[in-house]
Order: structure tokens, then sequence, then C-alpha cells
């Protein structure tokens, strides 16, 4: 009888669950649907843009993915690279580059600057010193996997607009540390993307994220998040993203890819970074979120339970769901993926390890930080 509650339970919890992945999740075939009703508006002008890089010690990926940058099939452009005091032969390679784009500007921050997050202050001079209102971001290692990058994302600057929210993935290798790198990356930018297609912008990512140098300025930049070493893209958009002002974008032409790490450690300390940040989310936000992970905690509790507490009916609609929830999951993986231009990807039966791990993960660094770091400690960036 016992089984039988639980039972109930879990179905409850497999359709706020399946709610939560049509509302959200399945953001790149809603957005697709709209446009072909011809209910998402693009500008059809090319405003000049500015694209700014921070870069530390990064020569070899400057060397490598910048070309993809400063080539873009775009009318009007120029690249701004913030220089943070690298040691390395950073200075030789935009100097080179130089030489043969007229578009390529450099700016530095000195070593001997001293502030909380030099992240923060290098993309504040790099605004300052782009001459144009369009801004776009991304990082030293990441590439634009099309010459249409800039194009697709600067056709969503309506007049009302101020954000644009762009997806960056990472680039494949045939690890399991990858896997789990792309799992979590994928399923994180379809959550964001779809918060904000459904009008609850909460975070966009460096790697690709846009707006305009006017909104930067009216919040006078980073203002309200000095205080905290990371928080320059999600933080930021979390604060000033509305229903309104933001758009996101979503075409196989606007991902940017980026080097993935190589170990757990690094992806860990990476994560760890990432994480930093969201608890100073809007509580709203935060709200929504802790619903997709409260039910998704509750679907594998009550499936455990109604397993544990067998009874036919309970035994045969705990594996029932479970199944349907595992092959919808891995459909729209995979669509999604395909659609994103992600086409080396395939997602199987591993879905089920990573989406019960990668919450534990979560929790762990979460409780970790909370119990034993300390409260100005700072997190490096490269």
């Amino acid at each position: 009888m016992l089984g039988n509650v639980f039972a109930i339970g879990l179905v409850a919890v497999f359709f706020a669950q399946i709610y939560y992945y049509l509302r959200y999740f399945f953001v790149i075939f809603w957005a697709q649907r709209k446009q072909k009703k011809g209910k998402l508006d693009f500008q059809t002008e090319k405003p000049p843009v500015s694209v700014v890089i921070c870069s530390k010690n990064e020569s070899e990926n400057l060397h490598k993915f910048l070309p993809s940058i400063l080539e873009q099939d775009y009318p009007n452009f120029e690249v701004v690279v913030v220089n943070d005091g690298s040691t390395d032969t950073t200075s030789e390679v935009l100097s080179i580059f130089k030489e043969k784009y007229n578009n390529l500007y450099e700016t530095y921050i000195p070593q001997s600057a001293e502030i909380i997050s030099r992240k923060k202050l290098g993309l504040t001079l790099g605004v300052k010193a782009a001459k144009n209102e369009i801004l776009l971001f991304t990082d030293a290692d990441c590439k634009a996997v099309s010459r249409h990058w800039i194009s697709k994302v600067v056709r969503n600057f309506t007049p009302e607009t101020e954000f644009v929210l762009g997806c960056g993935l990472y680039m494949y290798e045939k690890t399991f540390i990858n896997r789990l790198i792309s799992y979590d990356t994928l399923t994180i930018a379809l959550q964001y993307l779809g918060f904000a297609f459904a009008g609850r912008p909460y975070m966009g990512v460096g790697r690709n994220l846009a707006y305009r140098k006017s909104t930067f300025m009216s919040h006078k930049g980073f203002a309200g998040l000095l205080h905290v070493q990371s928080g320059d893209d999600d933080l930021f958009v979390n604060h000033w993203a509305t229903k309104q002002n933001t758009r996101v974008e979503l075409s196989a032409q606007s991902i940017t890819a980026s080097l993935p790490k190589k170990s757990f450690r690094e992806w860990l300390s990476q994560k760890d970074r990432h994480l930093s940040t969201s608890s100073m989310y809007k509580k709203t936000d935060l709200w929504r979120l802790g619903g997709e992970l409260g039910t998704r905690t509750l679907f594998y509790l009550f499936f455990v339970l109604s397993l544990f507490f067998w009874t036919p009916m309970a035994g045969a609609i705990a594996l029932s769901l479970f199944c349907l929830r595992l092959i919808f999951q891995i459909v729209l993986l995979n669509l999604s993926a395909r659609k994103l231009g992600q086409t080396e990807r395939f997602f199987h039966i591993d879905v089920v390890l990573f989406d019960i791990f990668l919450p534990l993960v979560n929790l762990f660094l979460k409780t970790r930080n909370k119990l034993f770091r300390r409260k100005n400690q700072l997190y490096k960036w490269k």
C-alpha cells in the first residue's frame, strides 16, 4: 500500500518535470515555430559592432581562435582585446594580427592593478575603448563556429532590445569528462535560454553575450557587483535583463565553442567558480530554478521508494514513468544538439548518471564553500 502512495507522488512530480521540459527546455523548437509563423522580428540593418575579449596569458588560444572572430562576414566591426598583464607572447601575437587586420585593437590592464575582479576591470576598459553602441562579448579560448556569428546575434537588436543571450558550448572530444561537460553545458544553456525566451531571463554566459554600451553606462557598469570576483556575465544579466529588453539567439550559426577542461579537477574548479554567484540571483529566479531541481530530486526519491515498497501497481508505474522520462530527455537533448549544429554528440543511457550526479556535485560545492571558504576568498580567472 505504501508503495502505491509513493507511486502517486511519482506521477505528480513526473508531470511537473514534463512541464519544465516543455515550458523551458524546448526553447529551440518554440523559437523556430514562432519564427515560421512570422512572430519573431529581426532587424535588417547591420549597425557597427564592437567585439570585446579579455585575455590573460592566452597567446596560444588567441593564435588559434581569434581569426574566427576577425574574419566574420559583417560590414562594420572592431575587435578589442584587453590584455590583462599577460607574461606570455600575447602582445607579440596581437602585433602580428594587427598588421593583417586593421579592425583589431589592444588595451591593457597593468600587472600592478589591485582589484577584486580583474575580469570586471578588463571588461570595463574594453567597453570604454569600444567605439560602437552594440557590444558583443566572448572569451580568448572561444571560436565562432560560423562567419555569421555577429550577424545572427546582432539581428536581434530591435529598438527595445538591450540584451541578447547567445549559446556557448564546448568543443567535442572523445572522453568521458567531455561527455559530462557537454551534457552539463547543453542543459544549462537550454535552461537559461528557455527561461529568457519565456520572458524570465536570469543569466547569460560571457562566452556569447551582447548588450548595448549605453545600457552598461547607464547602470554604472559593474557597480554593485565589485565585491564579488565573478558575476560579470550572469549577475549583470540577472540585475538588468527583463522580459521587454532581452532576446535570445538560437541558430546554429550563432554558437561559440570553447576549449573544454581536460580533467575532472579542472572542471570542478571551473564549476565552483560558476556556482559562486548563483546564490545572489533574484529570489524569484532561485525559486523557479529550485522548482526544477526539487521535482527532479523527488522524482528519483519516489522512484526508489516505489520500488522498495513494491506492489505490482507501484512497480509498473515507477518503471513506466522512469523509462518515459528518460526517453523524453534523450530525444530532447539529441534533437537540441543537432539543431545547434552539434552533430557529433549523442546522448544515451548515460543521461541518467549525469542527471543524478550533477546536482550532487553542485550540492557538494555549495556546502563546502559555505562551510569552509573564507568570506572574501577570491577566484582566479585565466
